[in-house]
């Protein structure tokens, strides 16, 4: 996260330049990526160990979810201390009720829980707004990652975010409310939703 005093935020004109300059892979099946280069033994057995038990046949977790990507949870992970998560498969409008309580400072990273099932998912990616409270409509932060593709399995999978540094001083200590989507090439959103932190002195606060 960046210092809220300092930080460049990307106009709309660079944010639709940069989305035109990205022209995301066509999709495919697990059948088709497996058809691929097949003559090559090698590439094949690196394929079917990357697909795992997706390649047997459709995976369905959660048979009565029609969606191909069920995001779980979000993590706010730093050294040594206790995970902070939001369950993300409530109600979502009763997130804003809960809010972190983040050191001035201190590193730490987000991390997604989410469900891959049905169908392979290509270009996954994580992007947070944050405002801060009571300065409407004005973004101080802006994060967009690449998750990746990922096919389907019976388990829970994980993304973790590459570690950001809190604001500290002053200026920076205060309320923000974080807009979060997980979305894919496609521009599909499999969620988005609102929370909410606050930065202060110490965690004892």
């Amino acid at each position: 996260m960046a210092d809220p005093a300092t930080d460049h935020v990307n106009t709309p004109e660079e944010e639709l330049e940069v989305e035109a300059n990205y022209k995301p892979p066509p999709e495919k099946t697990i059948e088709q990526i497996l058809e691929a280069d097949k003559e090559d033994e090698s590439l094949r057995k690196y394929k079917e160990t990357l697909l795992g038990e997706a390649k047997a046949g459709a995976i369905v977790v959660e048979p009565q979810d029609p969606r191909k990507v069920i995001v779980k949870k979000l993590a706010l992970c730093v050294n040594d201390r206790p995970d902070m998560e939001l369950d993300l498969t409530g109600d979502l409008t009763q997130l804003k009720k809960q809010s972190f309580v983040i050191k001035e400072g201190v590193s730490y990273k987000i991390r997604i829980d989410f469900i891959v099932q049905r169908e392979i998912v290509h270009g996954l990616k994580y992007v947070q707004k944050t405002y801060r409270l009571g300065v409407p409509g004005v973004t101080v932060d802006k994060m967009t990652h690449m998750v990746g593709s990922y096919p389907p399995k019976s388990e829970i999978q994980s993304y973790t975010t590459p570690s950001e540094d809190a604001p500290a001083g002053v200026m920076a200590r205060g309320s923000y409310t974080v807009n979060s989507l997980f979305t894919d090439d496609d521009k599909h959103e499999h969620l988005k939703w609102e929370w909410s932190f606050d930065i202060k002195k110490d965690w004892k606060e």
